[in-house]
């Protein structure tokens, strides 16, 4: 059983997503909570598989509970809902830690796989929601000189630039051609060896250390061990 703690000002939305959810069978609605501070000790108290986090609430706006949350506890999966897909929250919340985020407006039966895929650890982002993730970031960093980390092994490398374009561990399989219970390990441990929280970080990293080039291709046989500069946007 899925567990999963709904965080919005809006009865009704509340209400409704507790009813979507609920259909689908494996998931259970533990808690509920009106503004980020509840949203903050609903995580502390029950600590759930989700939290599906609203961005706009009073009191402690989502962005804010997102970091206090991860800032005690780096494993919460925090999928962000929006009603506006270039909310500038968004894209701090994302990299703050969230694993995702939901336009409010999506298809029901896209919350309930994005509550499943957040459980499993699996990324919720479109491409091309990455891709404007991935270029505020690298903005932000204005040319920023990075090298290749040399504790990461070849496969591991490969499979962070195919995080960084966007597949998911299924997608990685079948272009690898190994089992996903394969990809998912090692992108747990090169995101342990990197120290990042979730795989919109790990894309981020892939593109700054060069595996994935401006046109969100994987990049042949990077350098490894020298400086590599990323051009900013």
């Amino acid at each position: 059983m899925i567990r999963v703690v709904i965080a919005d000002d809006q009865a009704l939305v509340r209400a409704g997503v507790r009813m979507l959810l609920q259909a689908a069978g494996e998931m259970e609605v533990c808690g509920e909570a009106v503004d980020g501070a509840q949203a903050v000790q609903k995580a502390e108290l029950l600590r759930p598989d989700v939290l599906l986090m609203d961005l706009r609430m009073p009191r402690v706006d989502g962005l804010e509970a997102t970091r206090r949350i991860l800032g005690s506890w780096p494993g919460a999966r925090i999928v962000i809902l929006t009603t506006f897909a270039e909310d500038e929250n968004v894209y701090a919340a994302l990299r703050a830690g969230a694993i995702g985020f939901l336009v409010k407006d999506d298809e029901p039966e896209r919350m309930v796989d994005a509550v499943r895929r957040a459980a499993a650890g699996e990324p919720l982002l479109a491409p091309s929601v990455l891709r404007r993730v991935v270029e505020r970031a690298l903005a932000a960093e204005e040319q920023a000189a990075v090298q290749v980390p040399a504790g990461l092994t070849d496969r591991e490398l490969e499979v962070l630039a195919l995080v960084g374009v966007g597949l998911s561990n299924a997608e990685i399989a079948d272009a690898l051609h190994v089992g996903v219970t394969t990809v998912k390990t090692h992108v747990s441990t090169a995101m342990d060896k990197l120290g990042l929280r979730n795989r919109t970080q790990a894309a981020v990293v892939a593109h700054r250390i060069g595996l994935v080039d401006a046109e969100f291709r994987p990049v042949a046989n990077p350098p490894r061990g020298g400086p590599r500069s990323h051009p900013s946007g």
